[in-house]
């Protein structure tokens, strides 16, 4: 990245402002934020140093619809007159919306921004580009403001109410590092010109299949049942409700089962990925003595010393692993074999199991036999 680059962002202190400043920074690009608080000659000084500036700044939630036309409009055109003075060709990025198709007043105001620029890269072949986003979600958007997404993911992290109108009222979305990828390619040389871009993929959902969603990630603590997390929009929206858990709620306590053997604990479990669970074990104990049909396992040590071994059901040769906590090693775990494992060491052991299938005690696919016969 070329050290000299500055780029502008107006809005910098909003939601996609700070995401947007974050992922440039650590591009190395230098970059001039503008906000609210910002003065007339603080956009000048930045203006005149930046190859592209990001146009974020807006209102959509004013005490007043006159607001939309001083925050929407009257920031771009404060732009738009600061490069014909300075006499500077700063590539310009628009977040617009979709809402500018709209005919309400911030739809209007945000076709006028529009116009605005189209005008400049007409009059002074500026190279703009204007995207209309749709409904943007992701870490640091504000709550109970002009975000659902926020607000569920916000208020049922904390266990409070969510209002909800319409279930089937439809949504279309896009992940604000989405958003920032796209924003991004436009740190090179940009042509002269006007041009309409988009962010990609937008989502599509309902209000209330998206309620479900968020509270079904609050409900994995206990259920431990992971969501979908190969779906694009799932794994989006799960980092997003994660964002807004509160830092002294970030841990918690699963339920344990404890025996004459050790104790033990299930971590998560999915019909896509099977079930992760953990268990301590006392030196001396052994685990296992089971075969299955269908499912398969894998075992890792994580502290200890432990001797993993097998039998065919159909035979009697034993194979044995002998595997510690340093090694950090898999053993798969095949069906139709009986096996178990040992701690033969002499401190508690511990491992990491995980299963094809979550376990079902109606088909439980798990069937006693010793592995070493008497």
């Amino acid at each position: 990245m070329d050290a000299a680059l500055t780029a502008l962002v107006t809005g910098a202190k909003g939601f996609i402002g700070r995401n947007l400043v974050v992922a440039l920074r650590r591009r190395g690009v230098t970059v001039a934020e503008i906000d609210v608080d910002s003065t007339p000659a603080d956009l000048d000084a930045a203006m005149a140093a930046s190859r592209v500036v990001f146009h974020l700044a807006g209102v959509n939630r004013p005490d007043d619809d006159t607001e939309f036309v001083s925050g929407n409009v009257g920031s771009i055109e404060a732009v738009v007159e600061a490069t014909e003075r300075l006499r500077v060709r700063p590539a310009v990025v628009l977040s617009s919306s979709t809402q500018a198709a709209v005919d309400n007043a911030y739809g209007r105001s945000k076709l006028t921004a529009e116009q605005v620029l189209e005008a400049h890269a007409k009059r002074n072949g500026a190279s703009v580009t204007i995207y209309r986003l749709p409904g943007v979600f992701g870490k640091w958007c504000r709550p109970n403001y002009n975000s659902v997404v926020a607000t569920f993911c916000y208020n049922i992290a904390r266990a409070l109410p969510i209002k909800i109108t319409d279930p089937a009222n439809a949504l279309e979305l896009v992940y604000v590092d989405d958003v920032v990828a796209q924003f991004m390619t436009h740190l090179g040389e940009e042509p002269a010109g006007l041009r309409r871009a988009e962010v990609s993929p937008v989502f599509r959902t309902s209000l209330g299949e998206l309620a479900k969603l968020i509270q079904g990630f609050r409900a994995m603590r206990t259920t431990l049942e992971f969501p979908d997390v190969g779906d694009p929009f799932t794994r989006r929206l799960i980092a997003t409700y994660n964002s807004y858990i509160e830092p002294a709620n970030l841990a918690y306590a699963l339920e344990q089962r404890s025996d004459a053997r050790g104790t033990f604990a299930e971590l998560a479990k999915s019909p896509t990925f099977g079930q992760i669970f953990v268990s301590r074990t006392r030196p001396g104990v052994t685990r296992g003595d089971h075969f299955h049909d269908s499912k398969i396992e894998k075992f890792c040590v994580l502290e200890g010393d432990a001797i993993i071994r097998f039998r065919s059901i159909l035979g009697t040769e034993v194979t044995e692993h002998r595997v510690s906590g340093s090694e950090f090693k898999v053993v798969d775990i095949p069906p139709g074999m009986t096996h178990s494992i040992q701690n033969v060491g002499a401190t508690e052991m511990i491992v990491l199991f995980w299963a094809s299938e979550v376990f079902d005690k109606s088909r439980p696919d798990t069937y006693f036999e010793e592995v070493l016969r008497v």
